[in-house]
């Protein structure tokens, strides 16, 4: 038996041995004309090659360049409006928190807060509640989309933080929101 496996390891192990490639040709490069040159590598053509410097691999951001306070970015826009006594989210803001699911997504270590706001109508009680859903609807839209729980808290300011101070149906309109806010914001 110990004979039978010293003949199998030896014959494994004959198995493993390398082997000699062959050389692979240099890849063709094109020059200016637009024709090949098979076999010509770095430097063949005769003329200094320059070495490849100020790649813009940013799309033309400067380098760190925070994406929440870009205002071309969806992530800029931080506010889902509501019609009255309502907490579904439209579909005009269905992009606006898929970019924000993306962004919690591929940022793992980010925390957001959501705000549920409400007008000035109704009781103090009715507006904490419809407040909470608003913020809660948000929240479950971010957590299917990939966002985790533990980056995501909603909470009800119910009507105490008002984006408007009229008592109009444009004021009115602008206070029945939720407002996302990332760690630091609030």
């Amino acid at each position: 038996m110990k004979r039978i496996c010293t003949i199998l390891l030896a014959a494994a192990l004959a198995g493993c041995a390398t082997t000699e490639t062959a050389t692979q040709p240099p890849a063709a490069v094109e020059d200016r004309a637009g024709t090949t040159k098979p076999g010509a590598g770095p430097g063949a053509s005769g003329v200094p090659e320059k070495p490849v410097t100020g790649v813009d691999l940013t799309g033309g951001k400067p380098a760190g360049a925070d994406p929440l306070k870009d205002p071309s970015s969806p992530l800029s826009m931080r506010s889902i409006y509501y019609d009255f006594d309502k907490y579904d989210i439209k579909d005009e803001y269905k992009p606006v928190i898929e970019a924000h699911a993306r962004y919690l997504r591929e940022n793992g270590g980010v925390k957001m807060l959501i705000q549920g706001n409400t007008d000035e109508r109704g009781s103090r009680e009715y507006n904490i509640a419809l407040g909470q859903r608003r913020a809660e609807s948000v929240k479950k839209m971010l957590l299917l989309l990939g966002a985790r729980e533990e980056q995501v808290e909603a909470v009800s300011l119910g009507e105490e933080k008002p984006k408007e101070t009229g008592h109009g149906e444009e004021a009115w309109t602008r206070n029945r929101r939720s407002d996302m806010l990332y760690a630091g914001e609030y």
